[in-house]
């Protein structure tokens, strides 16, 4: 009932013979393993070691120079890996257009450490304590405008890009104490513009 028929369909006509061979084949014979192995085989250590540590030099200064070019020029091709992107350019955009806090904090603190080393030999204590006092006020100053940018930040990047990239709140503050001229990219937006 359920299976396959006993009998044999009977043949109508006579089936075209298939060719076994392949046409258009390459032409030779497949190689040994060991031939293909012997022909990729390079040697570890070069056979002119000073002439490929000379290459190696100048390839390592050459890709120096173009990255130290594109720090000042922000060429995006050849910047360190830290610093590519267009949400990062936008956030050091963001950086560079406001007047920040903590790009003054290493010349104040500068500055009164040098008061607190001429005041201790003269024996003024009022002195030192203003310079350590004027430390610990621009110090919070610093961290209250720091928690102010990283909000900005961060709100700025979700309106521009659907998934911002993670670290670009702390990459921002980052900068934002670097003195402004000292900055590596450069700054490329004037203090005040409006990054877009």
């Amino acid at each position: 009932m359920f299976g396959r028929s006993k009998e044999k369909p009977a043949p109508t006509a006579e089936a075209p013979a298939v060719e076994l061979t392949k046409v258009g084949g390459k032409g030779r014979p497949t190689p040994r393993r060991s031939e293909a192995q012997a022909r990729n085989a390079r040697p570890l250590v070069p056979a002119d070691r000073k002439a490929a540590q000379k290459l190696s030099r100048e390839a390592q200064r050459e890709a120096r120079a173009r990255m130290q070019s594109a720090l000042l020029t922000g060429d995006e091709r050849y910047l360190p890996l830290r610093d590519r992107g267009p949400q990062k350019r936008f956030v050091r955009d963001v950086v560079d257009a406001r007047r920040n806090v903590g790009e003054y904090f290493l010349i104040i603190a500068g500055i009164s450490l040098v008061l607190s080393m001429v005041a201790q030999p003269l024996g003024s204590t009022t002195l030192v304590l203003a310079t350590t006092a004027l430390i610990y006020g621009m110090l919070a100053v610093v961290v209250v405008d720091s928690v102010l940018l990283g909000r900005r930040v961060r709100r700025r990047v979700t309106e521009k890009f659907a998934e911002p990239e993670r670290g670009l709140v702390s990459y921002g503050v980052t900068r934002a104490l670097q003195i402004r001229r000292m900055r590596r990219p450069v700054p490329m937006v004037a203090r005040g513009a409006h990054p877009s």
